[in-house]
């Protein structure tokens, strides 16, 4: 198992492949990534996408998008769509990612980064901590909403 860590810009001919592998883990139609892709591909935005490769293979990701979809619009940008293949689970590479995006992020002045979860637990070890609770769009049950300071 070679693993490596890349942004979307240093794969940047994978930005198909990326988006089916997040529209298949989360439901989130295709063309959604494919535009937040295009907007940090072209420097419109410097709010990435970072993976995990095991050589050609996607086997964990994440994003950062202005608002992941919850009723407070000014806590901004938040990291969205973290995945990790099954098999490739309890490796640290989702932590990787994690630090990876939020150091990338403060590197350029954004800070802080937020995130929103229902796990209890696993991003307290990456350094977040709990911030508020939020109003996922069209969900009944509140969310946890995470802050990287």
């Amino acid at each position: 198992m070679e693993l490596r860590f890349v942004t979307l810009r240093e794969i940047a001919e994978k930005e198909d492949t990326a988006a089916q592998w997040f529209h298949e883990k989360w439901k989130v139609p295709k063309q959604a990534y494919l535009e937040c892709m295009d907007d940090y591909l072209s420097g419109r935005t410097e709010y990435g996408w970072y993976m995990c490769l095991d050589g050609d293979m996607i086997v964990g990701g994440l994003g950062v998008i202005e608002n992941d979809f919850h009723d407070r619009k000014d806590l901004s940008p938040n990291i969205c769509a973290v995945y990790t293949e099954k098999p490739y689970r309890k490796n640290g590479i989702a932590g990787k990612l994690l630090n990876m995006a939020v150091e990338d992020l403060r590197s350029k002045g954004i800070i802080p980064v937020y995130l929103v979860t229902n796990h209890i637990g696993f991003y307290e070890r990456y350094g977040w901590e709990f911030y508020c609770m939020v109003q996922g769009d069209g969900e009944d049950e509140l969310s946890r909403l995470y802050i990287h300071r």
